[in-house]
Order: C-alpha cells, then structure tokens, then sequence
C-alpha cells in the first residue's frame, strides 16, 4: 500500500535504513507491482540508489524466471541489499535528445494533456493543443528529423519542479501513447500534473551513443576531481539497445571502458531497467543503467 508508512516498507523489505543501503532489483516482466514497490522502496530509502532490471523472456514458453540462492521463481521481485563499505552511483542513459521548446502543462485529465504553454515565452505565449505546438516544431526540423519523429518520438517528463534550466538527464523519457486529432491533445504513459514542465525527444542510434558518451565523460571528469576510485560496475542495458540498434556488438560496453577502462564490468539486457532520474527510482525503456561501486569518501 503505497500509503503505508516507511517503517511498514522497511520491515516488508528487511533491511534497517540504519546500514544506508543500496539496492539492486531484478522483476519477473509479467508481475505487476513493481512501480509501487519502487516508489514504497524510495520512501523508505531515500538515499539508497536502486538499480536493476526486468528478466528476459523465453520466447518459446513466453516465460521468465528470477534465482535467489538455489531457488527459481517465475514471478515477483528478488535483489540483493549492499551496505557496508560500498557506495552504488548511478548513470542512467535513456538515448534521447530533446526538440522544440520546453512546455508548461496547463490543462490536463488524467494522462491526457489537452493545452500547454511554451515556458518563459517573451511575447507571452497563448496555451494552444499539444498538436498545434508539435506541428510547429516539426515544420523547424531539418527532413531526417522529419522522418525520425513519425516512429521515434518520446515525451520528456521534467522531474524537478524548481530548476531553472533543464537540460538532458532532467528529462523521464515516456512513451507518447497516441494523438486525438479531433481536438489536438495527446496521451503519454506517465501521471501528469498541472504546471508539470515537457518536452518532445527523439531517439535513435545515433542520439543514444552521443548520451551515453556525454555521461560517462561527465562522470569521468567528477570522478578524476574527487580521486574516487571505482572497484567495479553493473550495466542493465535494454534488448532494445545493443546490436539491434547500434549495428555492432557490445556498444555500450565499448564506451564505458573507453572511459573507465580499468574497472571491470559485468551485467544483463533486460526487458525494462530500473534506475533513478531526479532522485526518484523508475522503470525506463530504451534505457542502459550503470551502477558503479566505489568505497565511501573519508
């Protein structure tokens, strides 16, 4: 029950948040309930970093299973809790790049979002439909653009409320769900508030390597500034991603030991990954989530 109080989601998960742990999950993909553990697991440790994935599935039985010690199980949630003298940081990669303008949410019902408003227009800008507003981005848009939107255009979900300036990484990608030309609104698979901040995205091959590549050199340069020195990494990386999409094996591998060369790594394609953006702990698509573990600071 996700109006349970955090003591209530510590002793079904049981681990103290005493011992500061950090968590990696892995969920059966047919189970239900892994959103609302998630947000019950990220009440009760806010500080903990959750990574993990949703197992693949047999495609002749259309089955799954999960191990924990010498036992299988073909549904629910198993993870390990790791605390101690370890510290989890996570990169998570969602392989999009944002178009057009950021929006503010005006009018809403539901998952449906009906007006929207372009955020800090000088000329004062009118609320007009999702439709009318993504037709004018789609008439800037060079032609290979053009042709990327009709198949691969995501939603941006700004997590924080109150940063100024958003930039990639910000941005819960979601799926756009569909398109009411009757009266221009559009459907996204996520919960929508009012004033909430979007943004339209694509993605491709291209888009996902160029992310992957400015984070890893991001984390590469903060790593080098605090003499941290990683021991280790687990990378959970969509069947969506990889030589499907890149053309080429071990992709996203590659970047990361082109960057962290020296630290071994180790991990599983998933069916969903587990990974937080903003603080917050989601199931992502698309997506490859790295966790890396180093010591604590002294």
């Amino acid at each position: 029950d996700l109006d349970s109080p955090p003591a209530q989601w510590t002793e079904l998960i049981g681990v103290e948040p005493a011992s500061q742990p950090h968590f990696i999950l892995m969920a059966d993909p047919f189970s239900g309930g892994t959103n609302e553990l998630l947000q019950g697991m990220d009440f009760a440790y806010p500080s903990a970093v959750k990574i993990g994935g949703l197992a693949g599935i047999d495609n002749f039985t259309r089955s799954s299973g999960l191990f924990c010690g010498d036992r299988l199980y073909r549904e629910g949630i198993v993870g390990v809790a790791l605390s101690g003298r370890i510290v989890i940081e996570s990169i998570v990669a969602q392989g999009c790049r944002p178009i057009g303008p950021v929006y503010r949410v005006v009018e809403h019902e539901r998952n449906i979002i009906l007006r929207l408003e372009v955020l800090d227009d000088p000329e004062g800008s009118r609320s007009q439909t999702p439709l009318e507003l993504l037709q004018g981005v789609f008439q800037q848009l060079g032609e290979a653009d053009r042709q990327l939107a009709q198949q691969s255009l995501f939603i941006g979900v700004a997590q924080s409320g109150f940063k100024p300036e958003l930039k990639r990484g910000d941005f819960l990608i979601r799926n756009l769900m569909g398109i009411d030309p009757r009266n221009g609104a559009i459907a996204i698979a996520d919960k929508i508030r009012p004033g909430m901040r979007i943004q339209f995205h694509l993605r491709d091959a291209q888009t996902s390597a160029e992310d992957l590549e400015m984070l890893l050199a991001q984390y590469q340069l903060e790593n080098m500034a605090r003499s941290a020195t990683p021991v280790g990494g687990l990378m959970f990386a969509c069947t969506g991603r990889g030589e499907g999409l890149y053309e080429e094996p071990n992709f996203d591998s590659g970047l990361f030991q082109q960057h962290l060369g020296s630290v071994p790594l180790s991990g599983f394609f998933c069916n969903g990954e587990i990974g937080p953006v903003g603080g917050t702990t989601f199931l992502h698509g698309f997506t490859s989530v790295f966790g890396i573990c180093r010591e604590p600071y002294p």
